[in-house]
């Protein structure tokens, strides 16, 4: 399989089957996050706990690639560090921000680095980053984030 089935196939089946898709019970933390350029909306709730991200969720509606991407985002979160989780959000931005010819490294990011395929389609870098601009600004107490 390459590395363009492996990417249909897994925004595909987290666009179907997102995980985290839902309110946690104890929530101390929440922001909303609207992208205005296809209409993608998500909130993103986390529970913290001293430093480190307990639970974390997400609702919302938006294309396949926003969905799969806080499913994916919300997985990789639970149990960081704060710190952890905006190293990660900086590995994550720089793969599917980076010029398609680049060879950023993906090795850090797990199964975050299937959407690397992202960055060969310009448009789609806001849908792919929304849920993770949105969780920055939840981790701050930011409440609205837009990709505009």
């Amino acid at each position: 399989m390459d590395i363009r089935e492996l990417y249909q196939e897994v925004i595909l089946d987290h666009n179907r089957r997102p995980r985290n898709f839902r309110v946690p019970e104890r929530t101390t933390c929440k922001a909303e996050g609207y992208n205005p350029l296809c209409g993608d909306k998500i909130t993103v709730y986390l529970q913290i706990e001293g430093d480190l991200i307990q639970d974390v969720g997400f609702q919302g509606t938006g294309c396949a690639i926003s969905k799969a991407s806080a499913s994916l985002m919300t997985d990789a979160l639970k149990g960081k560090s704060l710190e952890q989780a905006n190293a990660l959000f900086t590995q994550f931005h720089d793969l599917v921000t980076a010029p398609a010819a680049s060879s950023v490294s993906a090795d850090a990011l797990g199964k975050l680095a299937v959407l690397a395929g992202v960055r060969e389609y310009p448009m789609r870098v806001k849908c792919a980053s929304l849920a993770w601009h949105t969780m920055r600004a939840a981790m701050t107490n930011t409440h609205v984030v837009s990709t505009e």
